[in-house]
């Protein structure tokens, strides 16, 4: 993956006639997250579970996403993360639709707690539930009784 990533960088030094640092790149779970740019740091990371159930969109899309996001900070600094210049990037450098957001199945990957109210029951995600551990509250919105878990 990381000679896509590479890749991608090729293709854009070829379209904008100058050279970019290539970024460090990690792979991590990272809860529903595909892929994650980490501007300052420049570095990506993807989420290997989910390249390795959906390989020839992170290819086609994924890789494409997160380069553009560190380009577009090279080229522009802090702009709208999906905003014009990024579109622009997607669109002109990488051929690819500027989609936000990915459709992959994160089941397998994500890990949730039950919470129950007074009316329903929710599945908090590892976040919100190590929030709750740490004394935070979550109210229902229908009965506003706090969240317990089950």
């Amino acid at each position: 993956m990381t000679d896509a990533v590479f890749y991608c960088f090729e293709q854009a030094e070829q379209y904008f006639c100058r050279t970019f640092e290539r970024p460090v790149v990690t792979f991590r779970r990272s809860g529903k997250n595909a892929g994650t740019a980490f501007l300052q740091q420049n570095r990506v990371n993807f989420h290997p579970m989910l390249f390795k159930e959906n390989a020839d969109a992170f290819l086609s899309d994924v890789i494409p996403h997160e380069v553009s996001h560190l380009l577009v900070w090279t080229l522009f600094g802090m702009v709208q993360p999906h905003g014009k210049e990024w579109q622009s990037v997607m669109r002109t450098v990488f051929n690819c639709s500027p989609d936000t957001t990915h459709q992959f199945d994160v089941k397998r990957v994500t890990r949730t707690f039950r919470y129950v109210c007074e009316c329903d029951s929710y599945e908090l995600s590892t976040r919100r539930h190590n929030n709750i551990k740490r004394g935070a509250k979550y109210k229902c919105k229908k009965c506003n009784a706090l969240l317990r878990v089950f």
